[in-house]
């Protein structure tokens, strides 16, 4: 509209030079003043149409992580996981002091032993060197994880029961044993050591034939083998 208001002014200059309006100079500078006027208002227009036509910047560009390491096959998964369970249940039958410490562990008369000894030959009894056929590697894949799962809660019962089952008498037998393991072990006396592991080794036969604690094969080896100086103290 105000770009109109010159337009308008100098069609009705003749009018306007008729009614005095020259003779005061008031025409002319109110023509200046109102061009003046309308150009500023197209200016705005115009830095406001360019404002909103501003391109607008695109966000930082978002870098995907790195791909994650591919999984390793199920089969080979339970293959390494059952490698690892034979080693800790390895450890566990070859070492007298931890027998000593958890009983019902290596006891099939405790339940939670019993299911982990069952699973654990059924999960060996399907393993194979290589991989097998898909159905014989679920199987296998399966039987690990029942294995795992039982080998834990077996650990969790034994360390519940510990030597509860036994009696006081019993109970004070287990304790001097460990006593003089743990001085066959820590003993620099060549002759006090092995008294010690003599006198523990009678000790353990006497709860063994009682049927209070069965020590398994490999523990008594391993003992035997101390005792003899063939493994360090």
């Amino acid at each position: 509209m105000l770009l109109m208001v010159p337009f308008l002014l100098i069609m009705a200059a003749p009018p306007l030079l008729l009614m005095g309006w020259v003779s005061g100079g008031m025409i002319f500078p109110a023509l200046i003043l109102v061009s003046v006027i309308a150009a500023g208002h197209r200016n705005r227009r115009h830095a406001l149409v360019g404002h909103g036509t501003r391109a607008v910047p695109h966000p930082p560009r978002a870098y995907a992580p790195p791909p994650r390491r591919p999984e390793p096959p199920p089969w080979q998964a339970a293959k390494s996981r059952f490698d690892a369970l034979r080693e800790h249940y390895a450890a566990f039958e070859c070492d007298p002091m931890a027998v000593l410490r958890l009983p019902a562990l290596c006891d099939v008369g405790v339940p939670s032993t019993a299911r982990f000894v069952d699973a654990f030959a059924e999960a060996q009894a399907l393993e194979t060197d290589t991989r097998p056929p898909d159905s014989h590697a679920a199987q296998f894949v399966t039987a690990v994880e029942r294995a795992d799962r039982a080998w834990r809660a077996a650990i969790d019962a034994a360390e519940r029961i510990r030597l509860s089952n036994l009696s006081p008498e019993e109970r004070s037998t287990v304790e001097r044993i460990v006593k003089l393991l743990t001085t066959a072990r820590d003993s620099d006396n060549e002759a006090e050591r092995l008294a010690a592991y003599a006198k523990a080794r009678s000790e353990l036969g006497r709860l063994d034939r009682a049927g209070v604690i069965h020590l398994p094969r490999t523990a008594v080896a391993a003992l035997e083998s101390e005792a003899r100086g063939q493994l360090p103290a």
